[in-house]
């Protein structure tokens, strides 16, 4: 049915823009995913959002334990349209409510210290990777450290101990693309992902997207 949905949403939006979601589809990847960890401001936080969309990164992870998370809009440039953003508040540990969830799909839990012993190359790519990014003064917590599968660091040869966050997860998340590229790993959204994805940003796109959506639904399964 998916198939017939999108065929027809397809024709409430100009060629153009078929043809850019389906080029950014293709592209696109939930085996790669960022999780930050109370990140105090949102042009850092919102910065880290526009890398995923720029990187093909599907998902977005927040741990909002005592910062809540919101969206700097000239910072993201329209990016909270296309990536899908998970929140974790609340008084109930979410920071481990979200890395259980994660390991639960199979992810590798890879938390980023300047303190830690590898770098990001040496970590072995053969199963999904979560990256955990924590807040700018004091990294990630120590809850999060003790859950965490492998810790790494980006190597640096100042005197400063840190790159800002959001500078810290492009040029990860550049590394961990490149290497994906390179291999023969099955990294991408399968056909059905993109397809349920395309009418996700097509019901975001038109205007009452998802009445048109559930109308449409309705009509293919009268017809059946």
């Amino acid at each position: 049915m998916n198939d017939s949905v999108l065929s027809q949403l397809f024709e409430f939006i100009s060629p153009s823009k078929r043809e850019l979601l389906d080029r950014v589809s293709s592209e696109r990847t939930k085996y790669l995913t960022v999780v930050l960890e109370d990140i105090v401001k949102e042009f850092n936080s919102s910065a880290v959002l526009r890398s995923c969309d720029c990187f093909g990164i599907q998902e977005l992870n927040i741990i909002a334990e005592n910062q809540e998370f919101e969206v700097q809009r000239e910072i993201a440039k329209g990016s909270s349209n296309w990536v899908d953003v998970q929140s974790y508040s609340g008084n109930n540990s979410p920071g481990t409510k979200c890395l259980t969830n994660l390991k639960g799909k199979g992810y590798k839990i890879v938390a980023t210290s300047p303190h830690a012993v590898k770098t990001i190359d040496e970590i072995e790519i053969n199963q999904p990777i979560a990256l955990v990014f924590g807040t700018e003064r004091d990294g990630i917590s120590e809850n999060i450290a003790s859950q965490a599968d492998e810790l790494v660091k980006i190597p640096m040869y100042g005197f400063t101990e840190s790159f800002n966050i959001s500078v810290s997860a492009a040029l990860i998340l550049n590394q961990l693309r490149n290497r994906l590229e390179s291999s023969d790993l099955e990294w991408k959204l399968t056909d059905e992902e993109q397809t349920k994805l395309k009418i996700q940003w097509c019901t975001g796109i038109i205007r009452n997207g998802k009445e048109v959506e559930a109308e449409i639904r309705r009509r293919i399964l009268e017809k059946e």
